[in-house]
């Protein structure tokens, strides 16, 4: 891939990857992954949104479908019977087991432990129930000896739209180094039903919830402006490639920048010769 400012030119060819080899990588990872892990399996949440039909694919390739649990996490103030059905015809197109986890109870018992809970405060409502989808596969993955396989893609992840220690919380990221469109070609090619691949996305925090809604922006130009800005190229030069307003451009890479923390783990202060979290990078696997 050219990285030169001056020769790049940001058309969707840019995104153009080989999805086979693609699927070919990404299947070795996870069952190397798993193998070296020690674990039985893997368990995913399964939203009926592309992400996660994806996953669901790749994990039934590379370990069986009959190893990957599939948790649904219905609650009743998002619930959508369309997503359930979604959610089930990935399940039985790629003979994955199912559970199905109603998390209204339990989402209720911790709203009113919270003594400064406010019901009108839907981001930090929304990030609840984020993170108590964790806990349910957590809780399955400690039980039954599996790994927890995460949905998030690249364009979210560098947007930070998603949930700390939520939806962001996995042993293994497998398709967030592929940005949203991309994902979508690349479920197309996993023979996901095209209706499905193309759904449009939400994270279903709260009713009607809409991911380009929120971000304000079609993936089709966020993927190319989050490509240009990856490879160092100046918001300005973006903005004149693509056509589109330079504080739009600007206002992307303010989000990606102010949101790293969210893709970190907690910082330290440096009061040793190596810190565990900073300095050490001791990976599993070559590739």
């Amino acid at each position: 891939m050219r990285l030169s400012e001056d020769r790049l030119k940001l058309t969707p060819a840019v995104l153009e990857i080989d999805f086979s080899e693609a699927q070919t990588r990404i299947v070795r990872f996870i069952k190397e992954y798993i193998e070296n892990a020690g674990a039985k399996g893997i368990v995913l949440g399964l939203s009926g949104g592309v992400d996660s039909a994806t996953i669901a694919a790749l994990a039934s390739k590379a370990i069986g479908g009959e190893n990957v649990l599939a948790l649904l996490l219905p609650e009743k103030e998002t619930f959508k019977q369309k997503d359930i059905d979604d959610a089930y015809t990935v399940a039985k197109q790629f003979g994955l087991q199912t559970q199905v986890c109603d998390m209204t109870e339990a989402l209720e018992a911790t709203y009113k432990s919270i003594p400064i809970f406010d019901p009108n405060d839907r981001l930090c409502k929304g990030n609840i129930k984020a993170r108590t989808r964790m806990i349910f596969l957590y809780y399955y993955a400690n039980r039954q000896t599996r790994i927890v396989c995460g949905t998030s893609d690249k364009s979210e992840t560098m947007m930070g739209y998603f949930t700390k220690w939520g939806d962001a919380a996995a042993d293994l990221a497998p398709i967030i180094d592929l940005y949203k469109t991309q994902v979508r070609k690349l479920a197309i090619n996993l023979g996901i039903p095209t209706e499905l691949a193309m759904k449009p996305s939400t994270p279903a925090l709260w009713p009607e919830q809409l991911a380009e809604s929120e971000l304000e922006i079609k993936y089709e130009i966020l993927d190319l402006i989050l490509f240009g800005l990856e490879r160092f190229m100046k918001p300005a030069e973006i903005a004149g490639q693509l056509g589109v307003e330079q504080a739009i451009v600007e206002r992307v890479q303010s989000r990606w920048l102010a949101t790293e923390h969210k893709r970190r783990l907690p910082l330290a202060p440096k009061l040793g010769f190596r810190t565990a979290t900073d300095d050490f990078r001791l990976p599993r696997h070559n590739y």
